[in-house]
């Protein structure tokens, strides 16, 4: 068992180990909740990116999550791993979806880090208790599983590995809340966590109907837009077919539609990515784009979200001081 030895109001300075898209929209997050940010990241242009990025995000920060006083230039950039998390309140590792790498990056950071910080790996897919294998001290290591782009998704997925102190995984979970997600405590450990189960299975479905030629890249992609994407804000997709059943709610939605379960409506088995499917999807999304850039779609897309988050009523973010 581990208490953490930091309490969350005391949590200053956070450590961003990794600077790519969701390392860096952590670290804008981080920096609108009121905290200064220590990066690691050992590219050489990792001072750059991070400039861009926080000052693509900084918009729409500033319309939801922002505390007052926040200072966007409270960061820094490190080349050396102890020099990055000395001093700091939370690690919150994003390094690439590579097992090897993070377990030697986790052991690494177990060793410069103070015992008592807590560190949390925004790993999309492994299970804590893997990349842990070569840690000394697994008690204080915890998915933090966020959504890109972190600065503006709100849900975050929490939970531990077999040597993850439960301490650890309340502490974590009420960290994240704390500064404004929405967290859901896993009760185990499962590949892939719960969001990414699901849109993986749409994900994969797609490329069927792209592969066989049953649908295009813009029809897959305006089919859930304009169709059960409009729903899935307000209820999610499980009360969504409650509400299909209209009085007799979900009960009768099951007796009524089960049968269809048996249809070969779907393969969740991923078809091969051959080059002739992956260029098939990859010319789809550029006429999709219709000629506009991934910054004039990702400020789309966050426009977006912030006037759904309005409507919604969720974008209160309760202060939290730094």
């Amino acid at each position: 068992m581990m208490a953490p030895g930091r309490s969350i109001d005391d949590v200053g300075t956070i450590a961003c180990i990794g600077a790519g898209t969701i390392g860096g929209g952590w670290a804008a997050y981080f920096l609108a909740r009121g905290h200064r940010v220590k990066v690691w990241d050992p590219a050489p242009d990792a001072e750059a990116r991070l400039t861009r990025l926080i000052d693509a995000a900084w918009p729409a920060l500033e319309q939801l999550d922002m505390l007052e006083g926040a200072d966007r230039d409270a960061w820094s950039v490190h080349t050396d791993l102890a020099e990055a998390v000395d001093g700091v309140g939370f690690v919150q590792e994003s390094a690439p979806e590579d097992l090897t790498l993070k377990r030697r990056l986790l052991a690494e950071l177990d060793a410069v880090t103070a015992p008592e910080i807590v560190v949390g790996s925004s790993t999309s897919g492994y299970g804590m208790t893997e990349m842990a294998a070569e840690v000394s001290r697994p008690e204080r290591f915890v998915v933090g599983h966020p959504f890109n782009p972190p600065y503006l998704i709100p849900l975050v997925e929490v939970v531990g590995g077999e040597g993850t102190s439960p301490e650890v995984v309340d502490w974590a979970a009420r960290f994240y809340t704390a500064l404004g997600k929405s967290v859901i405590r896993m009760d185990r450990e499962v590949p892939g966590f719960i969001a990414n189960r699901l849109q993986e299975a749409l994900w994969r479905e797609a490329l069927h109907m792209v592969d066989n030629g049953e649908a295009t890249v813009e029809q897959i992609d305006r089919s859930i837009r304009d169709g059960p994407g409009l729903r899935w804000p307000m209820h999610g997709p499980m009360l969504t077919f409650h509400l299909a059943g209209g009085e007799g709610g979900m009960a009768h939605m099951l007796d009524h539609f089960g049968p269809s379960l048996k249809s070969p409506w779907t393969r969740l088995q991923a078809p091969e990515l051959t080059p002739e499917l992956r260029g098939d999807v990859v010319a789809g999304c550029e006429v999709a784009s219709e000629g506009r850039s991934v910054t004039d779609l990702v400020a789309e897309r966050d426009a977006g979200i912030v006037a759904i988050r309005r409507l919604l009523g969720r974008d209160e973010s309760p202060e939290v001081p730094s």
